[in-house]
């Protein structure tokens, strides 16, 4: 299993800003299309942000203006820039892989997840 390790969730102040990574590590993932995913008690996974190996992106319409999605070729680094952070932005925050070559929302494509990462927005 090639492992994908989420960092950088934590608490901050509506309004706020907070920048997660996800380490992929392994050479399988340079061909990869990488998403963060986040899901609350009681709701099912949902998509927030793909991009692709060549940096073709998705977001969820929810974020769209406050979040950033990119990724770094070089250590094959996966990055979600947050700001303008809301109460219903707080969820566990899940980093993903799959070989397709679209910035998909399917669920069921994503192969490879990470243990995700805590983020809480306090309003």
């Amino acid at each position: 299993q090639v492992p994908l390790v989420e960092s950088g969730g934590g608490l901050v102040q509506a309004g706020g800003s907070l920048r997660l990574s996800c380490a992929a590590s392994g050479r399988i993932f340079s061909g990869y299309s990488l998403a963060w995913f986040r899901q609350t008690p009681g709701k099912e996974r949902e998509l927030v942000a793909a991009i692709t190996s060549g940096g073709r992106t998705n977001y969820a319409d929810s974020v769209k203006g406050r979040f950033t999605v990119s990724r770094d070729k070089a250590d094959n680094t996966l990055y979600l820039q947050m700001s303008s952070l809301q109460a219903e932005d707080t969820a566990v925050y899940y980093c993903a892989g799959t070989p397709a070559s679209i910035p998909t929302s399917r669920r069921e494509l994503y192969r490879y997840w990470g243990q995700g990462t805590q983020v809480t927005v306090s309003s």
